[in-house]
């Protein structure tokens, strides 16, 4: 039992020698034989005088033996006074005083803890015992340090501390306890103390758990003043203690590099703070992306990353990342894990405190203090490598021995510093990283991994069937959340059963694409179904199974760019869910479908589908299918140029999206109402409408569609002349698609640099794709046509239009006229020798400019500005 690291107060007034002796000597962690040849005495002498069989020691004896301990201070006096048998009681200590504690450690990312703890110690009504809990290396010491530091002014009796030594016995810890506040026994303790507050802190309390609990329930009941703050890997277990379980730091999520937000992430903050003391040069930024990785990995383990981060001295943090990254329980601790109290009292290559461990010794440790059922447990709650829920626990734990109720459980994990708990949604449990290694070791050692991995793998395909119904509807932001939550225990689970378990993972993939599609994950999400389907093993799966999973397959592959290759997957979707009778089934299989044909330039194939859609769930009063249905007529109406139809359209579609709480359906249809501004030429209302959808979409997911809406904004400002405005969307949307080398084009054009824009327009004209591209195509040729004096651009465009029924907007047939009438207008100095008016090179043929020299009768919308803006590059010029 030590006394601490300075030792300032003095010794118990009638305590003697042998047991003031024994006390300092196992505090150091000495033997008998240790503390003799530290001294320069003869074993014998230490014998005999921790034993009481020997006269008065020399005085030389005993300096020799202060000297040994490192005893400094009022403590080496009351050790000289024990020797001496001297009776004079030890000074008061003042009111307040920091009594055997080491200096306050300076503490990162702890602000909370020590707010909460600081207010619990200074609360008159407060616990008496309060017990710090955690895994070894978690911060548990310097955490009560500081805090019994922030509130020794509080205590007027005084704030002291003890270490546990291993092997204490109750005589040993109480005889420390009441040393450290100038007392011989608990009474004389109380009678000094009387009604004056006093905090002790007790560290180590793992070390001897038993003495621990029997002289803090001594303390407590005899000493009303006393209040005692304890740490250690598991609570004390007296009556009435406040267990206060000490996490881990917070990391920061994967894929974030950002060095603004990392450096506020606590684990982070550590870890480059422990690294500059041993490098000069903070962590670059090519090394920000494995400093990430680094601290996630460690788990946020203050430990840990004081160890990781002291390799950093020879090695740069992407080694340390490839070297140590699947090594973390292997860290020595030999040296980082001695509080604070031992590296105080460790001189050089004094290693008397040290016991040589790894970070999986240190684990281990707190593994043995469960019963067999607990750590079964333990292995199979390993499994899940993202945060999880008392349901998915309580699923994961069936047919163990705890079957009934997982609470009680998870409070004794809490106690003993294995579990974390974040945040304030049902996903807010997570074993700590280096509990859940071992935990993972330990289930292959016992044989289990097979069995716990083919369950976690049905416990997650559970999940999602669960989920994904409500990833449409007005819960589908929070469903979508709920995945979000353990994607890494999806993508673990499927990769997992696809080998061991493929129709389990056929059923989790079959689940997965609306979130695939919201999330951006549409081509490995298209990967997996069609290697799940084509898996023989799969060939007998329910047929409605197959059905949905190859839906997925051909709505994915509309998302980028595959709707070639997968119309006829889609047909056969069709046809299986109408055998099968499933009308949800069809009336999605016909969406998709009608996406496809739209997208490989069959749309009156496309139509017809959208509008069976519509047919059949108009009968059946199914008001979210209306709706959808209703929005893909919109963009056939623009196809068809009737934008006033289209406008008609989306508001049904918001007004069906609003009775059946598709708030997602009514901010995508919000982006084809700023599209059709823009394509009437209200470009200001356009801009400010796809601003609106944006922020929108920003909780919504959907980074397609975002991208969609990007684009709308972008030409709109760049139609508008507002360049600065168009450029920063063309900053978003790079790398640039058709889309955005329109927005180029129009911003040449704006300049009057029709090379240029005849350059980007003439790129974007040779690009295809889904029909909403194709309608690009044509706004595209449209611009080139402006820009150029060849006339196959206007066959190119009569062709476009004709393969993707697509018909001219009133502002392009406007503009075209005018180009027309302007082309075929003589010029100023024609003359003899260059033939008839009119014919001069570039004139457009016969067919085409006829056919466009008609001004069109219909009148742009009234909101609308002038057909040709002010802006454009003048006309008249070849």
């Amino acid at each position: 039992m030590t006394l601490g690291h300075d030792r300032s107060s003095g010794p118990p007034a009638h305590a003697g020698l042998p047991e003031v002796l024994r006390a300092h000597r196992r505090a150091a962690g000495l033997t008998q034989a240790d503390l003799a040849a530290r001294a320069g005495v003869g074993v014998r002498t230490v014998r005999d005088l921790e034993r009481g069989r020997a006269s008065r020691p020399q005085r030389t004896t005993v300096e020799l033996l202060a000297g040994a301990l490192e005893l400094t201070g009022a403590v080496r006096a009351a050790f000289l006074a024990a020797a001496r048998g001297a009776g004079a009681a030890a000074p008061q200590p003042e009111p307040g005083t920091r009594l055997d504690l080491p200096p306050p450690p300076d503490l990162i990312g702890r602000e909370r803890d020590m707010t909460e703890l600081a207010t619990m110690l200074t609360d008159l009504r407060g616990p008496r015992v309060v017990s710090l809990v955690g895994l070894a290396g978690v911060g548990k010491t310097a955490l009560a340090l500081a805090a019994v530091h922030a509130v020794a002014a509080t205590h007027p009796g005084g704030a002291a501390g003890v270490l546990v030594g291993a092997g204490s016995d109750a005589a040993d810890v109480l005889a420390a306890s009441v040393t450290v506040f100038g007392a011989a026994r608990v009474t004389e303790l109380a009678a000094r103390l009387g009604d004056r507050r006093a905090l002790l802190l007790v560290d180590a309390a793992e070390r001897a758990p038993d003495p621990v609990a029997g002289t803090l329930q001594r303390l407590v009941g005899a000493v009303p003043s006393l209040r005692v703050l304890v740490t250690g890997r598991h609570p004390v277990g007296l009556p009435g203690e406040w267990v206060r379980p000490v996490s881990p730091l917070d990391v920061p999520p994967p894929g974030d590099t950002d060095p603004a937000t990392l450096a506020g992430y606590p684990a982070v903050e550590l870890f480059t703070a422990r690294l500059a003391q041993v490098r000069r040069e903070p962590p670059s930024d090519a090394e920000l992306p494995a400093l990430a990785a680094l601290v996630r990995r460690l788990g946020g383990l203050p430990l840990a990353i004081e160890l990781m981060a002291a390799r950093g001295r020879l090695l740069d943090l992407t080694e340390l990342l490839d070297r140590y990254g699947d090594r973390v329980l292997d860290l020595d601790t030999s040296v980082a894990a001695r509080s604070g109290w031992e590296a105080g009292q460790s001189r050089g290559d004094d290693a008397r405190t040290a016991v040589a461990e790894t970070l999986r010794d240190a684990v281990a440790t707190s593994y043995r203090l469960l019963a067999v059922e607990e750590r079964a447990a333990l292995r199979r709650l390993a499994a899940f490598g993202n945060r999880w829920s008392v349901e998915l626990a309580e699923e994961m734990l069936a047919g163990t021995a705890v079957t009934a109720d997982p609470v009680p459980l998870l409070n004794r994990f809490l106690d003993l510093g294995l579990l974390s708990v974040r945040g304030a949604g049902p996903f807010r449990f997570r074993l700590v990283d280096a509990v859940r290694d071992y935990a993972v070791e330990q289930a292959s050692a016992a044989g289990e991994s097979t069995v716990i991995r083919r369950r976690h793998a049905r416990v997650v395909t559970r999940l999602v069937e669960r989920t994904a119904p409500g990833l449409t509807g007005a819960g589908a932001t929070a469903a979508a959340h709920r995945l979000d939550e353990v994607t890494g225990d999806i993508s673990s689970a499927l990769a997992y059963a696809a080998v061991d378990d493929p129709l389990t993972a056929l059923r989790l993939a079959a689940g997965l694409p609306w979130w695939w599609r919201l999330r951006g994950r549409d081509v490995p999400g298209r990967q997996w179904l069609l290697r799940l389907l084509a898996d023989p093993r799969t060939a007998d799966a329910d047929p409605a199974l197959r059905a949905w999973a190859s839906l997925g397959v051909a709505s994915l592959a509309g998302e980028h760019g595959a709707a070639d290759a997968e119309v006829p997957t889609a047909r056969a979707a069709l046809e299986a869910f109408r055998r099968l009778g499933d009308v949800p089934g069809e009336l999605e299989a016909r969406t998709v479908l009608g996406a496809l044909l739209a997208a490989t330039g069959q749309p009156r194939q496309a139509r017809e589908q959208a509008e069976a859609v519509l047919a059949v769930a108009t009968n059946g009063g199914l008001v979210r299918q209306m709706a959808v249905a209703q929005h893909h007529l919109a963009w056939h109406e623009i196809r068809a140029g009737d934008l006033t139809a289209a406008r008609r359209r989306l508001a049904t579609v918001d007004r069906l999206g609003g009775q059946c709480g598709e708030q997602r359906l009514r901010v995508l249809a919000r982006g084809t109402v700023a599209e059709v501004f823009r394509l009437e030429g209200r470009y200001a209302d356009a801009a400010d409408e796809a601003r609106r959808v944006l922020a929108a979409l920003a909780d919504l997911g959907a980074p397609r569609h975002r991208r969609r809406v990007l684009g709308t904004l972008g030409l709109a400002l760049a139609q508008d002349g507002r360049v600065a405005e168009a450029a920063e969307v063309l900053v978003e949307l790079r790398p640039l698609d058709g889309t955005g080398a329109l927005i180029e084009g129009h911003l040449a054009r704006h300049r009057g640099d029709r090379e240029v824009a005849a350059e980007w327009f003439a790129a974007v004209a040779e690009m295809d794709g889904e029909d909403r591209d194709r309608r690009t195509v044509v706004e595209a040729l449209v611009g080139l046509a402006a820009s150029t004096s060849d006339p196959a651009v206007l066959n190119r465009l009569d062709l476009a239009c004709r393969d993707a029924g697509i018909r001219l907007l009133p502002q392009e047939e406007e503009l075209l006229y005018v180009l027309s009438v302007a082309r075929s207008r003589p010029p100023a100095d024609a003359g003899a020798g260059r033939g008839r008016p009119g014919e001069r090179p570039g004139r457009p043929a016969a067919g085409a400019g006829v056919a466009r020299a008609r001004k069109p009768p219909v009148a742009t919308p009234r909101s609308s500005p002038a057909p040709v803006p002010p802006t454009a590059p003048p006309l008249q010029r070849d």
